[in-house]
């Protein structure tokens, strides 16, 4: 028999505010049905997703469209495999009573997701889901949203991410979104445009309208809030954009060229690259006090600097051993050691949010490649190659990788396509994302907070 739903007094639920309330979680059930991530490469689990149940064709719709994205999100994760639903034995509605569990074994299914949307009296959307170990004949997990009808997509989100943090044991990434630059027009003449997006390219925007170039955008950590580098008033400046209110303000003017700004862990600093006379070295800025610090002094070239998760380390590239390589240093900038020594040229390191990993950019033969390293160099293996391969993005849970593909040019002259790509750590699943043009440098935004349910 199934649990009732425990429901919360709706005086209690402000409108615009996801609540989560929990119905069951088997810990028997974890371990028989689980998918060790940490392996190669994986055979993915047979999960069953039929349309959520919905009363009326608006919920209907809802129900429909919740299951669809859901669905994409778990096969696009090259975890799971969601079996055809032409080959479903029982229906949405029979499935609100329980599941017949023979039928849906009868299909190899090995997990099962169940569902349920209503639009309530008060205007909300109601949404239920359970997820089910077939062979084990119980219930794994299942949870009761409530939110606004608009925000059914970021519901869905957020159920995938439940799925995969049961099946998986590891944080989802599905609720997350990219920011990253769009790119249009001739080689010589690149119209360049900030751009966000869902994790999975819904809900796509622009952000600048493309009268001025922006390179490197950055996500906060702990705030709605981007970094990037801007061409605004004529001279590169680094700006601060809060998605929510789309208020952008100068970090500050800096004399010289100033490169990739990033935030720290906690969002209360950016470290960045600064160039004169020809030289760049490395600076941190407070974003509270607006002080900045230096925090190399060579004359090679120090740039892309990134910190570590917690904060106490600085992974950067430099060639001041002689060629461009990846070096990490303590986040005052002192004891800098050289990590990389493979053949060929190294740049973009980045910081894993575990802090286990640093992905880079490698250069050798003529080819690009994207890898990753143990932050003392150790264990490097390269995850994708091609023509240009460059400006890897971490997942915040660290298991999923994005960056950005150039094909090679036509002989007209004519640049090739450039497009975003995701690769996870184990190297087999690489797929393309859709934009709705060029794409280059993306970067992963932390998972959004719960009560901002209205985005």
């Amino acid at each position: 028999m199934m649990t009732k739903m425990p429901r919360v007094p709706a005086a209690r639920l402000p409108l615009l505010c996801l609540l989560l309330a929990t119905l069951l979680s088997v810990s028997q059930a974890r371990a028989q049905l689980s998918i060790d991530i940490t392996r190669g490469n994986v055979d993915p689990l047979l999960i069953a997703i039929p349309d959520f149940h919905g009363e009326g064709a608006d919920a209907g719709l809802t129900g429909r469209n919740i299951a669809g994205v859901i669905t994409a999100n778990l096969e696009r994760s090259g975890l799971f495999r969601p079996l055809d639903p032409k080959s479903f034995l029982q229906s949405s509605e029979q499935l609100q009573a329980a599941p017949r569990f023979p039928d849906w074994r009868a299909i190899n299914a090995q997990a099962l997701v169940s569902g349920k949307a209503q639009l309530q009296p008060d205007g909300r959307l109601d949404v239920e889901f359970r997820l089910w170990d077939v062979f084990g004949a119980q219930q794994m997990l299942g949870f009761s949203y409530k939110t606004p009808p608009n925000n059914w997509r970021r519901i869905a989100h957020i159920i995938s991410d439940e799925i995969y943090k049961r099946i998986t044991g590891e944080q989802g990434y599905f609720d997350t979104r990219i920011v990253y630059i769009s790119e249009s027009g001739a080689v010589t003449r690149r119209v360049k445009r900030l751009a966000i997006m869902d994790q999975d390219g819904a809900n796509h925007r622009f952000l600048t309208d493309g009268s001025y170039l922006v390179l490197t955008p950055r996500f906060s950590p702990t705030r709605q809030e981007i970094t990037y580098l801007s061409y605004a008033r004529g001279q590169p400046r680094v700006f601060l954009y809060n998605i929510d209110t789309g208020r952008q303000e100068v970090l500050g003017d800096f004399p010289g060229m100033t490169y990739a700004p990033r935030f720290s862990p906690d969002g209360d600093r950016v470290i960045f690259s600064r160039e004169t006379d020809g030289n760049s070295d490395i600076f941190e800025m407070d974003l509270r006090s607006r002080a900045v610090r230096r925090l190399t002094d060579h004359p090679a070239i120090d740039t892309s600097p990134v910190y570590a998760p917690d904060g106490s380390r600085i992974t950067f590239n430099s060639d001041r051993g002689g060629s461009q390589q990846i070096y990490v240093m303590g986040a005052d900038g002192g004891n800098p050691q050289r990590i990389s020594f493979g053949e060929g040229r190294y740049a973009t390191p980045v910081w894993s949010p575990r802090g286990d990993l640093i992905a880079f950019t490698k250069m050798h033969r003529g080819r690009f490649f994207i890898g990753v390293m143990r932050p003392d160099g150790s264990g490097e293996r390269l995850l994708t190659e091609s023509f240009l391969d460059e400006g890897p993005t971490w997942a915040p849970n660290g298991r999923v990788l994005m960056y950005f593909r150039q094909e090679p040019g036509e002989a007209g002259g004519r640049g090739g396509r450039v497009r975003l790509r995701s690769v996870d750590l184990t190297g087999y699943n690489e797929r393309e994302m859709l934009t709705p043009q060029d794409a280059s440098d993306p970067a992963w935004s932390p998972p959004a907070p719960l009560a901002a349910s209205n985005r």
